[in-house]
């Protein structure tokens, strides 16, 4: 069986093509996006959305933004270069891809020793490598996952962290898409992710699509599907890991792991290296998006609460390092203790 799932975002020589993930299930609707600041516009209304796919679109977002300069010095480059990051930068704040990406870019920008023509097609071929290592990493995160799930017939997952969510292949949907090339299925219970429903619109999608089985329940069936021992693991992306191990994700996701922990479930959190942040020490240092109340006042632009409730809509929570059973990185599981394990293996590997 050969499984290469549908990239949601494709560089067309002259500007960028994402599917436009706000239009599913309904309707598969790509756009074209020939601008920084549609880009932007992408990234800030979730058209875009996933770690590792933000990275991406922001790189070459990125090169969009300053392919068109008339910069006549190096240095006058340089800063245009700055404000053009600071624009993307303020799109979302919680996922490290976004800035890792960007941060590759600029960094390599300032020891490229070269005029502003030849630094703007440096900067695409940065945005180009970027898109084929994540890729790559996601393969790889695949294959090293599919070893801890030998003998698990079915695990659980929340929001989407399959191929829509990066260049391809996802991080906690790899495993599966391994497998199942290999003539192994694994079910998938998927949650609804309230407040987008980003289990439903998407992983339910993607997997179906697939033909990958996939049982959909709402956020509060998560703890009866694995009472009655229907899952036998959870496997979860990321937006950013810190260097003791703890996490942001959906928001949701602590949840699920305490509810993992007390059901004797292995919880794992599969995630490139790239999603690392080893400048924050602990998870409460992690700056976490706080998003338009509608979301959770309205469905389908339908009013579901009474006018002018509070609402609190963060879009992440942090899960503390002692709730995860291993990192599943495209350089291997990482396990505890974290706070010795992540910078041995990151520090090693970037050295």
């Amino acid at each position: 069986m050969t499984l290469k799932p549908p990239s949601p975002l494709c560089w067309r020589g002259d500007h960028l093509e994402i599917i436009d993930q706000t239009r599913l299930p309904g309707e598969l609707v790509y756009l074209q996006l020939h601008t920084l600041e549609e880009v932007v516009e992408a990234i800030k209304n979730l058209r875009v959305r996933g770690a590792p796919a933000i990275g991406i679109a922001a790189a070459f977002g990125l090169y969009l933004g300053i392919r068109e300069s008339r910069a006549a010095t190096r240095e006058a480059f340089l800063q245009e270069l700055e404000e053009k990051i600071q624009l993307l930068t303020s799109t979302r704040p919680t996922a490290v891809n976004l800035f890792w990406a960007l941060d590759r870019i600029k960094n390599r920008a300032r020891v490229w020793g070269e005029d502003p023509p030849g630094l703007k097609e440096l900067i695409l071929r940065e945005a180009q490598a970027i898109f084929q290592e994540e890729e790559d990493r996601c393969r790889k995160i695949g294959e090293e996952g599919a070893a801890l799930l030998e003998g698990v017939r079915a695990v659980l997952t929340y929001c989407n962290a399959g191929t829509l969510a990066t260049a391809r292949y996802g991080t906690a949907l790899a495993p599966i898409y391994f497998l199942a090339e290999r003539g192994r299925l694994l079910r998938v219970f998927v949650c609804e992710t309230r407040p987008l429903l980003q289990g439903v619109r998407l992983t339910a999608w993607e997997l179906s699509q697939a033909g990958i089985p996939v049982t959909l329940i709402t956020d509060n069936m998560a703890p009866t599907v694995m009472a009655r021992g229907w899952v036998e693991a959870v496997i979860v992306g990321a937006d950013r890991i810190v260097a003791n191990g703890d996490t942001a994700n959906k928001i949701g996701t602590y949840g699920l792991a305490i509810l993992a922990r007390e059901h004797g479930l292995s919880f794992y959190v599969a995630a490139p290296t790239s999603s690392f942040d080893l400048t924050l020490e602990e998870g409460h240092q992690i700056p976490i998006e706080e998003r338009d109340p509608r979301e959770v006042t309205h469905l389908g632009g339908v009013a579901l609460a009474p006018q002018g409730v509070e609402v609190f809509n963060p879009a992440f929570d942090v899960t503390p390092h002692r709730y995860i059973t291993a990192f599943i990185t495209e350089k291997g599981p990482i396990y505890p203790p974290f706070s010795q394990n992540i910078k041995a293996r990151l520090l090693r590997e970037r050295s």
